[in-house]
C-alpha cells in the first residue's frame, strides 16, 4: 500500500483521523497567557497562607493538655467537615468559579489540616507516652475526621436541597429465600 492510499483512506467519511495527520478544522486549543497559568497558583498559595494562620491561631488556643494534641485533632477534624460541605456548596450550588476551589479546598483546608503533625504527634506519643494513647489519638482522629466528613456532606446536601448520592443503587435486593 502507498502513501497516498493510506492517506485517501483516511479521508473517507466515516474514519476517524489519527491524530498524527494534518487536520486543519480541528480546533487548536488556545495558548494561555502566563498570567492565566499563575492563577491557581497563586489562589492556591493565598489560600494556603490563610489556611496556616488559622491553624496557628487553633495551636496557639489550645496548647497540649496533658501531654495530648488536641489542637492537631481539632484542626483535623474541622477541616474534614468544611472540606466536605464547601465541596458540595462549590460544586452543587454556587456557580463554577475559576479560583474557588484551588483558594478554599487545595490552599485553605489544605495548610490548615495537617497529616504530618497528626504522624509525627502519633509517633511521639507512642516512644515517649504509651502506645495506647497513641493509638486511642489515631483511631479517633481517624473517627472522628470521617464522622466531620459525612456530617458535612448530609448537611451541604441539605442546604443545596439535593439528596446524596445513593451508594447502593444497583445493589441487587436480598434473595429471600436464603
Amino acid at each position: 500500500m502507498s502513501t497516498t492510499d493510506s492517506a485517501d483512506r483516511e479521508r473517507e467519511p466515516g474514519r476517524a483521523v489519527p491524530a498524527l495527520v494534518h487536520d486543519p478544522f480541528r480546533r487548536r486549543p488556545r495558548s494561555r497567557s502566563a498570567r492565566d497559568r499563575g492563577g491557581p497558583v497563586l489562589a492556591v498559595a493565598f489560600g494556603g497562607a490563610f489556611g496556616a494562620s488559622a491553624r496557628y491561631g487553633v495551636e496557639t488556643a489550645l496548647p497540649a493538655h496533658a501531654g495530648f494534641p488536641w489542637a492537631t485533632m481539632t484542626v483535623n477534624v474541622t477541616g474534614a467537615f468544611a472540606l466536605a460541605i464547601l465541596l458540595v456548596l462549590i460544586l452543587d450550588l454556587w456557580p463554577p468559579r475559576r479560583y474557588v476551589r484551588p483558594f478554599v479546598c487545595v490552599g485553605f483546608i489544605g495548610a490548615f489540616t495537617t497529616f504530618s503533625s497528626l504522624a509525627v504527634e502519633t509517633d511521639q506519643l507512642a516512644t515517649h507516652r504509651s502506645l495506647g494513647l497513641a493509638a486511642a489519638y489515631l483511631g479517633l482522629t481517624m473517627l472522628l475526621g470521617l464522622s466531620a466528613a459525612a456530617g458535612g456532606l448530609v448537611l451541604g446536601h441539605r442546604v443545596t436541597r439535593r439528596p446524596p448520592p445513593d451508594d447502593h443503587s444497583d445493589a441487587q435486593p436480598a434473595d429471600p429465600a436464603r
